[in-house]
């Protein structure tokens, strides 16, 4: 057993939130709950019990908790949560209504911004007036094409408080991958910034917005964010009006929320779609409030008047996940532009001048300050930072080490991993508990995680798919245009009845925490040996001249063999020297099992909006297999780069 990188010191642990919930909880137990591992058992031994006592602690707005929590527990999908209960989601974003900043928002080329809490709420009140007058209600989809602004926020409230559906994409989607997400659930009313900042560039928005207008035949109203110009031209979008307008139509008066249903329609969001068409996948209102009020308050120790920042994009589910954190009465930050533009300290820079106290981020930010040398914890004053977090992909030994000795020593890393199909984590933080290299800390509360064989066999200390074997408040909906579920429950259900599988191959450590080794659509099987692509990963981007790597397995001579992609440093070549060392690195920290058969250089790797690379999409292209929704990629061109090629055909 190696040492924790960090452990909570007393004073931390008592003052959490999550000492202050087991407290609560201990009459409830009937056993001690002296520690994280006992508070888990109690919130999978005792579902309905937890979540009740989570509504309360957390002072969700609504009514009917004291009713049924969990019917037909023993079906997944179809039990059923709070099923007398009645709630907003708005309301519980809107509880506070002072002169402290709710938003303070920094986008590239712009000013920064500040909205208070009592700003935010006139604005959702004019909004919500305007979406109603449009004849906007419950059910009715309303979706943002829209930078991270302060706007994408307030049309998100308003859309919620009127029980309507919000759905977002980020601006630096094309207009065929728009179309291909918002086309399938005919919004009424469309959001859309006039352009955007990236890295220096400003990119123009409205020939896409003007084709998105013309394709999708149930808009029937488009509203412009000012954000490239301060009085966008819109002559080329036909009945289009602008954001102030809209707002200036209708003064600002008391909110009044009506409450609905616990499952009632809150976010359509979209798989990635670079296997297929994306899969609209409907959330409910009370679980998605429910678990991001546990993840926040619980697991990531949230407290009112923190500065939460996560780097994201309104085309992300953690850009939803931030936006809840008004729920605690926190101050979101939000960054809109390149995460390395003007510089590689951009975010510390934020994370300076806002005192953030909860930074989220990307492995892959992790990873590239790291490899861009920049050391924070030396150039920044960051005393008001508590916790990192970092998704999007699993983060390696590497990447720990580069925050504790780069970033800042006195610090909670919480490595989390769940997704947009449940728009919350499986597994995450623990601020009562230890930091140990190379691990997530803990199954999160309520989540009854396990690794299953291939046989459906419960696994420990062994690697094998990650599921979920009980309900939980957060299972979709459904699909969007799926009326008897068949889609919905072979995309999670189909392996193992019942139970919820997540695709991720991952392994229970046996001190309760968790490693992701990747995606297990994209696991390797050379000689009938299964090995996580992160496996790899963890070792080859650790070489200094290599920024990033992407393995498959390619079909050969009626096996499988491992292929590995590199990119490399400006001016650096693979030659047999650096490939020998890959090779080693590889074969000494894994096994001869792990080591490429094939290693190729590339000039680019294609990656999602969010970042994360896309290895079935390369193997596809490797196999001489079309990939369906380009469009969904961030670069698509590099796809390109991997037709063809001579070192794969031989």
């Amino acid at each position: 057993m190696t040492a924790p990188l960090w452990q909570p010191s007393r004073e931390r642990v008592l003052a959490s939130n999550l000492t202050a919930f087991a407290r609560a909880a201990q009459p409830e137990a009937g056993f001690p709950l002296s520690d994280y591992s006992a508070l888990h058992r109690f919130s999978i031994g005792e579902p309905e019990r937890f979540w009740r006592l989570l509504w309360r602690f957390a002072g969700v707005l609504g009514e009917g908790e004291d009713g049924p929590v969990l019917v037909d527990a023993q079906r997944m999908p179809g039990a059923r949560w709070f099923p007398e209960a009645r709630l907003n989601f708005a309301e519980n974003l809107l509880r506070r209504r002072d002169a402290a900043p709710a938003l303070i928002a920094w986008a590239e080329g712009r000013p920064r911004r500040e909205v208070s809490h009592a700003e935010l709420a006139r604005d959702v009140s004019r909004l919500a007036q305007a979406l109603a007058a449009w004849g906007v209600g419950p059910g009715d989809r309303v979706a943002g094409f829209l930078p991270n602004l302060p706007e994408a926020v307030v049309a998100m409230l308003a859309t919620a408080s009127l029980g309507a559906i919000w759905s977002s994409c980020s601006p630096d989607f094309g207009t065929r991958g728009v179309v291909d997400r918002f086309g399938q659930i005919t919004p009424k009313v469309l959001f859309a910034a006039d352009g955007y900042g990236y890295a220096g560039k400003r990119f123009d928005s409205l020939a896409r917005v003007a084709e998105i207008r013309r394709e999708i035949a149930s808009l029937e109203r488009v509203v412009i964010v000012p954000s490239a110009e301060d009085e966008p031209d819109l002559a080329r979008i036909p009945g289009a009006g602008l954001w102030h307008d809209a707002l200036a139509a209708f003064p600002a008066r008391a909110l009044v929320f009506e409450r609905f249903p616990f499952d009632h329609p809150l976010y359509v969001l979209f798989s990635s779609g670079t296997t297929g068409p994306p899969k609209c996948i409907l959330h409910g209102a009370g679980g998605t409030l429910l678990q991001h009020r546990k993840e926040h308050l619980l697991h990531v120790d949230l407290k009112p008047d923190d500065r939460l920042f996560y780097f994201t994009t309104t085309g992300w589910m953690m850009w939803n996940w931030l936006v809840s954190g008004l729920a605690s009465d926190a101050t979101l930050v939000l960054y809109d532009g390149s995460p390395f533009h003007p510089d590689a300290g951009v975010l510390f820079d934020l994370a300076q001048r806002e005192r953030v106290a909860v930074f989220g981020t990307s492995a892959k930010f992790i990873d590239a300050a790291a490899k861009a040398g920049v050391q924070p914890g030396r150039t920044h004053d960051l005393s008001s930072l508590r916790t990192v977090l970092s998704t999007g992909s699993p983060l390696a030994p590497e990447g720990f080490d580069w925050v504790y000795e780069n970033l800042k020593r006195d610090v909670q890393l919480a490595s989390i991993s769940g997704g947009t199909d449940i728009i919350a984590c499986f597994v995450g933080g623990n601020p009562i508990g230890p930091v140990h290299r190379g691990e997530i800390q803990a199954p999160c509360l309520g989540m009854r995680v396990e690794v299953f064989d291939d046989q459906g066999r419960s696994l420990r200390g062994e690697k094998g798919e990650l599921v979920c074997t009980a309900p939980f408040p957060s299972v979709p909906l459904g699909f969007w245009n799926d009326p008897d579920g068949r889609r919905f429950r072979a995309a999670y259900f189909e392996k193992h009845p019942g139970v919820w599988s997540h695709g991720d191959f991952a392994e229970l450590t046996p001190r309760g925490g968790v490693i992701i080794h990747g995606r297990s659509d994209a696991v390797l099987n050379p000689g009938g040996v299964r090995i996580g692509t992160a496996e790899i990963y963890r070792q080859v981007e650790s070489i200094p001249e290599v920024l990033e790597s992407l393995a498959i397995g390619q079909a050969w001579q009626g096996d499988t063999r491992v292929v590995l992609f590199v990119r490399l440093r400006e001016g650096v070549t693979l030659d047999e020297g650096l490939a020998e060392r890959i090779r080693r690195r590889i074969r000494d920290n894994t096994t001869p099992r792990h080591v490429p058969a094939k290693l190729v250089q590339v000039a680019d790797i294609p990656r999602t909006k969010s970042g994360k690379i896309v290895e079935l999409a390369v193997r596809d292209v490797v196999h001489g297999r079309p990939v369906a929704n380009r469009e969904a990629l961030a670069n698509p061109e590099a796809l390109a780069l991997f037709e063809g090629l001579a070192e794969l055909a031989r």
